[in-house]
């Protein structure tokens, strides 16, 4: 027996992305589960940005950061990228030290300045 199909287009709400929220303490052992996790959000919203929580983590460590890195490097395989919220100042620097870099909630995005846009007019600027 087979069920019918919707009429009309699914609805998807793409404007509140998926959450993964991360534990305490993240540890090597949770690491896979965590990307099974972060799989079957991509699958649900088809793709995209899935936010990760990490305000409560607690203090980072190189733990941390392996789990973020194959968290991303996991969504980039499945066509998708992860976004985080709220991350400690201690966590952007050491992510930074590494040279790893992620989107963070509420920040936008950088790009670079639309051609022929002067930022700054000094005086005795010639007119373009």
């Amino acid at each position: 027996m087979s069920s019918p199909f919707p009429i009309g287009l699914l609805t998807v709400d793409s404007t509140t992305p998926a959450v993964l929220v991360l534990p305490g303490l993240v540890t090597r052992d949770e690491v896979p589960r965590l990307c099974d996790d972060l799989l079957a959000r991509l699958t649900a919203v088809g793709g995209g940005v899935v936010v990760c929580d990490v305000a409560g983590i607690g203090p980072p460590g190189l733990a941390v950061v392996d789990a973020l890195a194959r968290l991303e490097l996991t969504a980039r395989r499945a066509g998708g990228r992860i976004r985080l919220r709220d991350p400690d100042p201690a966590l952007r620097g050491l992510l930074a030290l590494v040279g790893l870099r992620f989107e963070t909630e509420g920040e936008p995005e950088e790009r670079e300045p639309a051609g022929g846009v002067q930022e700054a007019v000094e005086t005795g600027d010639a007119p373009l």
